[in-house]
């Protein structure tokens, strides 16, 4: 029988001296929740968790894209895209995906996010040469206009990849989680390129049809240590891992909130958890929100919750107001300023 061991993040100034660190960030657990596919949850002290997982939660994650990610990490969504749920058609144009990247810049993105295929619920495949035309020349006119910031490419396939590498993107975002093209994990190996592993059940196209678990949380957990573990077998460390649990992605609303509600489980994957829920469905439901661009309030809350659960890094639309609102999180707990 396998226990999963969900570390109780706890952050602030006051922290017991038995606290351990979590994850080299800024939260610290003295217990942690026991789960199973096949018990109720129960609580144990930090001393009953296995050194395997221990080691694993402690440890400080190292810095991926010359980023160190002992702070919260803002990274800015820009879609290329005719077609995406929220901003579709805003940015597909060179000029304007570059100003808008540099208004992001300015704001607080540490990073940002271009993807030239949309992954909305019932989207259409994208042909690898159109997904390229979208993404390739605006990364190129990043780097030609003097971007330092670190770029990911939103893609699935590995010509895509390898064109916008060229053109000067550093991280590979694969909301597959690499089941998609057999070519792209062996792509990232060959360059040494730091990699997102995303969760979802079913393709873009389907994913929102119906989708069933056994256990959402644990099935997900499970999901991601066998993408990673075979990633890493294949040369890419761990250490050059982020970890997506996919919120939205082949999952209702009461599957999307059983994620949320104990997404520190994920720290004991190793790997530093990448949360993107900015303007999803859900949100809009909860917060009567009809309209993705009226969705911003709920996205951050939503992301200063995963904070508090240690999440390294926020995947948004909306950088500025989340900009803000993480520094005055971080001063309201802390104390100080980021």
């Amino acid at each position: 029988m396998t226990d999963y061991f969900r570390p109780l993040v706890q952050i602030g100034p006051a922290r017991p001296d038995t606290a351990l660190p979590l994850a080299g960030g800024w939260g610290w657990f003295t217990h942690a929740e026991v789960l199973s596919r096949y018990a109720p949850p129960r609580v144990v002290p930090a001393a009953d968790i296995p050194a395997s997982v221990m080691a694993r939660l402690t440890a400080p994650r190292p810095t991926m894209a010359g980023l160190t990610l002992d702070r919260p990490r803002i990274m800015g969504i820009l879609n290329t895209t005719p077609d995406s749920f929220s901003d579709g058609g805003q940015h597909n144009a060179v000029p304007d995906a570059l100003r808008v990247a540099q208004e992001m810049v300015a704001a607080g993105a540490d990073i940002l996010d271009i993807g030239g295929e949309s992954t909305r619920p019932g989207a259409d495949f994208v042909p690898v040469s159109e997904e390229i035309t979208r993404t390739a020349p605006v990364i190129a006119a990043l780097r030609g206009a003097g971007l330092h910031t670190p770029i990911s490419i939103d893609t699935r396939k590995a010509a895509v990849a390898e064109a916008a590498v060229s053109a000067g993107a550093n991280l590979v975002n694969d909301v597959s989680g690499f089941t998609f093209d057999p070519a792209l994990g062996p792509l990232c190996q060959k360059l040494a390129l730091p990699v997102c592993v995303m969760h979802a059940q079913g393709d873009p196209a389907t994913m929102h049809l119906d989708p069933q678990y056994d256990n959402v949380l644990l099935d997900v957990f499970d999901a991601l240590e066998r993408q990673i573990s075979m990633l890493e077998a294949s040369g890419i460390p761990r250490g050059a891992i982020l970890a997506d649990p996919g919120i939205g992605f082949g999952k209702t609303q009461d599957h999307n909130l059983a994620l949320l509600a104990r997404l520190s489980l994920f720290h004991a994957l190793g790997t530093p958890i990448l949360l993107g829920v900015s303007r999803k469905r859900f949100i809009g439901t909860i917060g009567n929100a009809p309209q993705a661009q009226d969705r911003a309030p709920g996205s951050i809350a939503v992301a200063l919750a995963g904070l508090g659960q240690g999440v390294q890094m926020i995947r948004v639309h909306d950088v500025d107001d989340t900009r803000q609102a993480v520094a005055l999180w971080h001063a309201a707990y802390f104390g100080s300023i980021l």
